[in-house]
């Protein structure tokens, strides 16, 4: 007896989506259901994963990059989880330490351990070093490295540090096919009490995903942008797709 292909197995190798899993009686077959829940504890594991700021931080100098380390008012990771809030406020020591730094610098990197620190410390620097490649005749103020983190922590060092802009890299809560995704959040004239609608998110970047030489255009044309007209967020639309070679964009159909 012939066995009928498949016909969503040709679908599979265009997504890390669970489709086409098959079917053992009434449940998975034992492959996918091992391969479910390894991503289900990689993506646990990358929540709980503490950031190694030693290697994030010798890794920046070896660079020539200009380093600050601060923490948020979470004391502990299990804090940090169950109280968002303490996440995106500053550490009382920290707020001190930041402002022995250089300040009124046009950008500040801030990268940030979020969710999944491993996406930070994987695709931080590389971002980082495109985007720069990107920017001419930027002053570029220290790199912060943030550990119990939100994005709203980027409003306190950028209310300290007085940056224009202020682009927070942060590790992006995990799916089960994508532990290690990185999230950058762009903000003009950081200061605290800054709302999420005063962003601009560029999300997904990591190699299977948003490419960093593809992240890091976006994110110059933001910042340019952002720099040029002095906002974020949804004053700002992402029109950096009609900068490419014979991409034009037609307002009244939306972009």
């Amino acid at each position: 007896m012939s066995v009928s292909a498949n016909p969503w197995d040709a679908l599979r190798r265009f997504t890390d989506a669970r489709i086409a899993l098959g079917r053992a009686g009434s449940s998975l077959p034992t492959a996918p259901l091992l391969a479910f829940n390894l991503a289900h504890a990689q993506a646990r594991d990358a929540v709980h994963r503490p950031l190694d700021v030693d290697a994030l931080r010798s890794a920046l100098l070896s660079k020539g990059f200009d380093i600050a380390t601060v923490e948020s008012a979470a004391p502990s990771r299990d804090v940090y989880l169950r109280c968002p809030d303490l996440g995106r406020r500053l550490s009382d020591e920290s707020a001190a330490r930041l402002e022995s730094h250089t300040k009124h610098a046009d950008l500040v990197f801030v990268i940030a351990d979020g969710l999944s620190s491993s996406a930070a410390s994987t695709h931080a620097i590389p971002l980082i070093e495109r985007t720069m490649a990107r920017l001419e005749g930027w002053r570029i103020g220290p790199v912060v490295i943030g550990t119990q983190a939100r994005v709203a922590l980027g409003d306190g060092i950028g209310a300290i540090l007085k940056p224009s802009l202020v682009a927070v890299l942060i590790g992006e809560r995990p799916g089960l096919s994508s532990p290690a995704s990185l999230g950058v959040y762009v903000t003009y004239d950081p200061v605290r009490g800054r709302s999420d609608a005063e962003r601009n998110c560029i999300s997904n970047v990591r190699p299977e995903g948003l490419a960093y030489d593809a992240a890091a255009f976006k994110l110059a044309w933001l910042l340019n942008e952002a720099r040029q007209r002095k906002l974020t967020g949804v004053a700002l639309k992402d029109d950096s797709a009609a900068t490419l070679p014979g991409r034009t964009i037609d307002r009244r159909l939306g972009g």
